[in-house]
């Protein structure tokens, strides 16, 4: 059976929002939140990267909400369903995420204040030493996440240091191999109600310094399921406000809310997508796949690494950047990389520009390259967040 046309909404993004950007690690990346946070609290040594210590003196409880696939540059979509949110990003600041752009990079990045290459969470899903594929979203406890991820947490430290740290996220995803790699050290709380009524009820509950996190997961999967300005996408947005609006107006005294993302979508038509399943020349010599369509690493055979580089930008042209892992690592995309991690990232990473994807079709699942909307590569559409502060 022929699948049906797929249905495309205008995203509404400039040209401006296609270009490169580099993440800003050690001054305004997501690295920097909760170091900065953290020194708020009064945590010995925390940096303040953000210079939150002036704008939020005063301040002994910390709500930190992370949405999921909200973007800077979807801002004035979601702003016109969420009209908080456009308040807030008035006087907010722009961020980026880290590289790869993507929800378990993020997550962790956010959970540990480093740059992926350290932690070494680098990618939807990265090659095991034995040739498995790990997908992070999925991982339950092999590998042991200790050892996969072996960077204490702020939440962690933040703890050590007398702070009450607490995570409220869905009950499906305690005690997840992510979960415990971004958020260890904190108490986790599963929100099978609403979540602006269990963050702000781990605000009232502390007696003293405090961080509550919180994740809001919907605008991203209507992004990829539906697309960026479609009704369920809208409808996310809708929810997102109700949800901060909320948390702005019940924060107790000497409490704040910091609203982040983990990265920014786009949609991608279907002249657009290139699939591995359809060009033999994107299969020759590759032994391994991971990655996903924005940022896909490949594993090629003994020999064969140039032939493999050379046969992708044959194809892909201008729509990649095909870059060896040293070229990659030494880019300085991920922050330092470690010995151990840097097999993580493939032989080869396919750095996708534009709306272009790179999928592989017979190595992943075929709804992969059914999805409306994509993040993970270098655009300032994926790449910047936003920053918004209510106190």
């Amino acid at each position: 059976m022929t699948a049906a046309p797929l249905v495309v909404p205008a995203d509404h993004l400039p040209a401006s929002a296609l270009e490169p950007v580099r993440p800003a690690y050690g001054s305004g990346s997501l690295a920097e939140v909760l170091p900065s946070v953290s020194a708020v609290l009064g945590v010995p040594g925390a940096p303040d990267p953000l210079g939150l210590r002036d704008e939020l003196d005063g301040i002994t409880r910390v709500a930190v909400l992370l949405v999921d696939g909200l973007g800077a540059h979807q801002i004035p979509l979601v702003a016109s369903h969420a009209p908080v949110i456009g308040d807030l990003a008035a006087r907010g600041r722009t961020l980026t995420a880290g590289f790869p752009s993507t929800t378990p990079v993020s997550l962790v990045t956010l959970g540990t204040g480093v740059p992926p290459g350290v932690h070494g969470i680098l990618g939807f899903t990265t090659r095991r030493p034995d040739g498995r594929v790990l997908n992070h979203i999925q991982w339950k406890r092999d590998p042991d996440p200790a050892q996969w991820q072996p960077v204490p947490t702020r939440f962690e430290l933040a703890a050590a240091a007398g702070v009450a740290t607490t995570v409220v996220s869905r009950p499906e995803f305690e005690g997840s191999g992510l979960t415990v790699s971004a958020y260890r050290g904190s108490a986790y709380r599963p929100a099978t109600g609403a979540l602006a009524d269990r963050m702000l009820e781990e605000l009232r509950a502390a007696t003293g310094p405090a961080l509550v996190y919180g994740y809001f997961a919907d605008l991203d999967h209507h992004g990829h399921g539906s697309g960026i300005d479609s009704g369920p996408w809208r409808e996310a947005a809708r929810d997102a406000g109700a949800l901060i609006d909320r948390l702005v107006h019940g924060l107790p005294a000497h409490s704040a809310l910091l609203v982040v993302a983990d990265h920014g979508q786009l949609n991608v038509p279907s002249d657009a997508r290139f699939d591995m399943a359809d060009i033999p020349a994107l299969q020759a010599g590759v032994t391994g796949v991971a990655g996903e369509p924005r940022v896909r690493y490949l594993y090629a055979a003994p020999g064969a690494l140039d032939d493999v580089v050379a046969a992708w930008q044959g194809v892909l042209g201008d729509a990649a950047w095909v870059l060896t892992r040293d070229e990659a690592i030494d880019g300085g995309w991920f922050g330092p990389v470690p010995s151990d991690h840097r097999d993580r990232i493939g032989d080869v990473a396919v750095i996708c520009q534009g709306r272009a994807v790179a999928l592989a079709g017979g190595w992943e699942p075929p709804t992969v390259g059914r999805l409306i909307a994509y993040h993970a590569s270098v655009t300032a559409a994926e790449m910047e967040i936003p920053l918004l502060i209510a106190r």
